[in-house]
């Protein structure tokens, strides 16, 4: 197992303690699991960029990195927007959209592997990534929910996000149309 690789299991890893940790204090935006959340959120999140900066950098680009770099990142986004709509911060029919395009995506790429190709992640893909992660990011920044600036970003975010989910799916499966022949 080379180094990307393990830190793409890292990633894994820390999703089931950012849970944990999140729910300990259920919702609650006043104590330090608030702060722990957002600091093993923000890590798992940096080590998307590191595993795929070192597996470009060493040569080290594997059938195995490109599968489980986009489910390590399914994993840590669902998660968390599960736990956002179960808190109501978030509404879950975005949250089902969201999740939604994910099987999409997964299931067009285990098609892929069916026929002996490798999806890898596409620009689209990580803008969708980027704006994921920088929602959750700031939802988890330990400012109170009930103001309303930082209701409206929320909104901001999740439409942006949303939008270019749907334009990323959109795309993958134009590119990859003969997929499904």
């Amino acid at each position: 197992m080379n180094l990307p690789n393990k830190v793409t299991l890292v990633r894994i890893f820390l999703i089931p303690a950012f849970v944990f940790v999140y729910i300990m204090q259920p919702f609650s935006r006043e104590s330090a699991n608030i702060w722990l959340s957002l600091i093993l959120f923000s890590f798992a999140a940096i080590t998307d960029a590191i595993d795929g900066y070192l597996a470009r950098k060493m040569g080290l680009v594997t059938n195995f990195g490109k599968l489980m770099d986009p489910l390590a990142d399914k994993l840590l986004v669902s998660s968390a927007l599960i736990l956002f709509t179960a808190a109501g911060i978030l509404p879950a029919w975005a949250v089902l959209l969201l999740i939604s395009r994910e099987f999409y995506i997964s299931g067009l790429r285990q098609l892929a592997v069916e026929q002996g190709l490798v999806l890898a992640a596409s620009s689209g893909g990580k803008l969708k990534t980027i704006f994921q992660m920088t929602l959750i990011i700031y939802i988890l920044l330990p400012f109170p929910l009930n103001v309303l600036v930082f209701d409206i970003v929320i909104w901001i975010l999740l439409i942006i996000t949303l939008v270019v989910s749907v334009l990323s799916a959109i795309d993958y499966t134009r590119k990859n149309i003969a997929i499904f022949k």
